[in-house]
């Protein structure tokens, strides 16, 4: 393999460190180290690109979570002058293949870990494409007001302009920050950004500055490992318990367009759906005939909530719709990907669009 030149021990690390087949459940904490008065911080790996490995003399053909998480954190200099870091490999796949299942999983693992008297903090390795799904899926699961960093790269490891050791220093140095324990929520990190959960957005396919929070921007920045947030927003959290879920509810999201066919909807609805978000056009406005096929939908008991697959601005209830006509939800300002999100844990406790609705409008 050509790696090109001038990333020789973070090269040589990545090249020993291939792990096929990991197991989801296999814990590599770090060595207990003697207490040097630094915090310590958690990191759970799921895979990514962050873990990637390229093919051949175009790494941007790449296998997702091909290195594990010791390799990762070994290869950073300086990242043990920030905190102690143990590290476990949590997963190791590319983020197009999380679910629901893993979700759960994850949501009891980062609370088990951030139970202990022993962790200040918790890092979370992340590919890209899900990311910010994840990200918020936690924040309304996660209980410990400990600081939740999630983290990706948009380059695999092995090229020769990876940004993924950056990105892991960066989730670091805000995971020890003072001041991030006191924002509340978890946030993520890309290319010297921090982010809320709530308004992170994936906007880019290919640069490494991948993420933005379209409607209120970056919670902060990181400049050579020093923090600089913005001024308190007051977001306030509320949670929902999935300790003892085994599943959660069935939600998909219908993606409107000109002409749009009500055959998605109506696909939902007779695979017993519980929940169906619209990606639709403009302030969450839809083609006629899939309107009445999600009219239909919610007077059989769907919960039906309009979002928007435009990049910003809220979707404002009653406005090109008449919600309270068809029973229908209002996203705000979350997306359609988002939307699913909240509108699945929403399920969990009820079914009456009015609760639903507060829900929306208040996380």
């Amino acid at each position: 393999m050509d790696t090109g030149m001038g990333m020789l021990s973070w090269l040589k690390s990545v090249a020993t460190a291939l792990l096929p087949g990991a197991n989801d459940d296999v814990v590599n904490e770090a060595d207990e180290a003697e207490d040097s008065g630094l915090p310590a911080v958690y990191l759970l790996a799921t895979g990514g690109t962050i873990a990637g490995v390229g093919s051949g003399a175009e790494p941007v053909v790449y296998r997702a979570g091909a290195v594990g998480v010791e390799t990762l954190v070994e290869a950073i200099p300086g990242i043990n002058q920030l905190a102690r870091v143990s590290v476990e490999q949590f997963a190791n796949i590319g983020s197009q293949d999380m679910d629901d299942a893993r979700w759960l999983k994850l949501s009891r693992r980062v609370n088990e870990v951030l139970a202990r008297d022993d962790v200040d903090a918790l890092v979370v390795t992340h590919g890209t494409d899900t990311l910010e799904e994840t990200a918020y899926f936690l924040d309304l699961t996660v209980a410990s007001a400990k600081p939740v960093i999630l983290v990706g790269a948009m380059r695999p490891s092995n090229e020769i302009s990876a940004d993924g050791p950056a990105n892991l220093l960066d989730a670091v140095a805000v995971a020890v920050n003072p001041e991030t324990r006191t924002r509340g929520g978890i946030m993520a990190v890309m290319h010297g950004d921090v982010f809320e959960a709530r308004d992170l957005v994936k906007i880019s396919t290919v640069s490494p500055q991948a993420f933005a929070a379209p409607n209120y921007g970056p919670l902060g920045h990181v400049y050579n490992g020093q923090v600089i947030f913005r001024p308190q927003s007051g977001h306030e959290l509320e949670l929902f318990d999935v300790a003892t879920l085994e599943a959660l509810p069935a939600v998909g999201i219908v993606y409107a367009h000109a002409n749009a066919s009500a055959v998605p909807v109506k696909a939902l609805v007779e695979a017993e759906y519980q929940g169906i978000v619209l990606a639709g056009v403009g302030n969450g406005n839809v083609h006629h005939q899939l309107l009445e096929a999600l009219a239909e939908a919610a007077r059989a008991g769907v919960v039906v909530v309009r979002a928007s697959r435009v990049l910003s601005g809220p979707v404002v209830r009653n406005v090109e719709v008449d919600d309270e006509r068809y029973g229908f939800i209002a996203a705000g300002t979350l997306n359609p990907q988002k939307a699913r999100v909240l509108l699945q844990l929403a399920l969990t406790r009820t079914r009456e669009p009015g609760e639903i609705q507060a829900l929306f409008e208040r996380l």
